[in-house]
């Protein structure tokens, strides 16, 4: 507020210079869904390398066909995660897949379901701060490499736990709180468990379940499962569902429910070419059956389809080659292009190599490649050369037929941070007063974050006048729309469209002929 002067002098008043930077988003990090040996259920946990998802979820499992694109992923550049494991019980397990542990009175039972719970250990002691008290106990639970196994895979200890519901060391909260192992089961302890002089195995009614359906993946929006798990995560912008499991593609219903979620979040699906696309032949029939699944061009726009499977080794079976799909290496080389080019450069061309790929499902001719790539399918091909390489740049919605103006996987991309960056940028001016003085602010807010894209060359022109625009006043908000509490920005941005085709014109010259 101004200063009201009261006495003859010098006043110093602060104002506000109306600067609110706004900072653009990260753009490749990457939701996958599928299954995983361990980690919890419809429970989006993130992760930033490898290493984080064996500690989380197990590691490279045979039957995930997930934990083989993550680690893809990662190989090939990727840097942020975050993963999704469900779970199919098989009928009526006992426990639904969870092992337990008997200590007397004191019941645990692994966090999540898996075998892995069967190697799982627990001791009590009452080696606590007062050893005078009975309420107060230790618990000491393992992990070990698996059942009978020497090999410690992890330890929590749980010290000075307490059977005293009134206790802020209660034995239910802090294991429920503390403990990613286990969870305690049965009723409230009235003393405390028995001391056990070695630890104490737990029984074998931890299992893996049965292969994951449609059902599972797709989850439910009520109750926040599947695909729908990710509601409780604020930013993805890659979405990858490996088969369910090998041999057995996702549906198509699927992709379809996937993509419509991608469209809401801003974010892309990369879909992965289904098994019986064995030829180019069945693979220029099928991207159309495709496409028809996934519904509108509106929704094609943030989906990109890539053809074919790649061949690599696979370290649970002697290294021998095996057949995999590509979303989690193409995942990985976004991110990668990402960070060293923008988001605004096509993932794709001889910077966007594969690495470790031994060779592809199937290897095409330029002549093959040209009648996939007018329909949107995204090619991967081996050159001499340059070796594997992303040779394909297309959203779903880039056929030539639909002459979509989202034909572009780097223009759809870059419209998409764009979009995301300015939503939560602009959160301060609700409620502020809408009239100019805040238009003004928008203007000079939003311009100033367009500019920066600019001068990293994410647009085409050679002045900001021609590489975008930002306007709010008078004529985009009406008193009309103020007086329903609306206004109105316009921000457009001339794309960089990728060098698809590169064409050399040669022409001979003739000799200079005197006359």
């Amino acid at each position: 507020m101004p200063i009201a002067p009261t006495y003859p002098g010098v006043y110093i008043e602060e104002i506000p210079s109306g600067v609110r930077s706004i900072t653009g988003v990260a753009t490749s990090i990457t939701a996958f869904i599928g299954s995983a040996l361990k980690g919890p259920l419809n429970d989006p946990t993130r992760i930033q390398s490898f290493a984080d998802f064996e500690r989380e979820f197990g590691g490279l499992w045979e039957q995930s066909t997930m934990s083989y694109a993550v680690e893809h992923y990662f190989r090939h550049g990727g840097q942020d995660a975050i993963i999704v494991r469900v779970y199919k019980k098989a009928g009526d397990a006992q426990n639904e897949g969870k092992s337990q542990i008997s200590l007397g009175a004191l019941t645990l039972q692994a966090s999540n379901p898996g075998v892995w719970g069967n190697a799982l250990q627990a001791k009590v002691d009452h080696e606590t701060k007062d050893q005078n008290n009975t309420t107060l106990f230790n618990l000491t639970i393992r992990q070990m490499r698996s059942r009978g196994s020497q090999e410690i895979v992890a330890v929590e200890t749980l010290r000075n736990l307490s059977t005293a519901a009134n206790s802020p060391r209660f034995y239910l909260k802090v294991i429920e709180l503390e403990s990613k192992l286990v969870d305690a089961v049965g009723a409230t302890l009235m003393t405390r468990p028995e001391a056990s002089a070695n630890f104490v195995e737990s029984n074998q009614t931890g299992n893996d379940g049965v292969a994951i359906t449609d059902t599972e993946v797709k989850g439910s929006a009520g109750n926040r499962t599947g695909i729908y798990a990710l509601d409780k995560v604020e930013l993805f912008n890659l979405m990858c569902i490996p088969p369910l499991e090998r041999g057995t593609d996702v549906g198509t219903d699927t992709l379809g429910e996937a993509v419509r979620y991608c469209q809401q979040r801003r974010a892309m699906l990369i879909v992965d070419p289904p098994a019986k696309w064995k030829d180019v032949a069945a693979a220029e029939k099928g991207i159309d059956e495709l496409r028809a699944s996934l519904g509108s061009e509106a929704l094609g726009r943030n989906a990109a389809v890539y053809f074919p499977r790649l061949k690599l080794g696979d370290p649970l079976q002697e290294n021998r080659t095996e057949e995999f799909v590509p979303c989690g290496a193409i995942a990985g080389i976004y991110a990668r292009t990402d960070a060293s080019r923008g988001v605004w450069k096509a993932p794709a061309g001889t910077e966007a190599g594969l690495i470790g790929v031994r060779e592809l499902s199937y290897k095409m001719t330029d002549l093959e490649n040209g009648r996939l790539n007018p329909k949107g399918l995204n090619c991967i091909r081996l050159f001499r050369d340059y070796g594997n390489v992303a040779w394909g740049a297309r959203t779903a919605a880039g056929s030539d037929a639909l002459a979509s103006e989202w034909k572009y996987v780097p223009v759809r991309r870059t419209a998409l941070f764009i979009e995301e960056s300015l939503y939560r940028g602009t959160q301060w001016v609700v409620f502020e007063p809408n009239d100019e003085p805040l238009w003004a602010q928008i203007r000079l807010n939003v311009g100033a974050f367009m500019n920066n894209l600019f001068r990293q060359g994410a647009f085409q022109g050679k002045t900001p006048r021609e590489a975008y625009l930002v306007k709010c006043d008078k004529e985009t908000t009406t008193q009309n729309d103020i007086n329903l509490g609306i206004v109105n920005i316009l921000v457009g941005f001339a794309p960089l469209k990728p060098a698809e085709f590169v064409i050399i014109k040669i022409q001979q010259l003739a000799g200079q002929i005197e006359t």
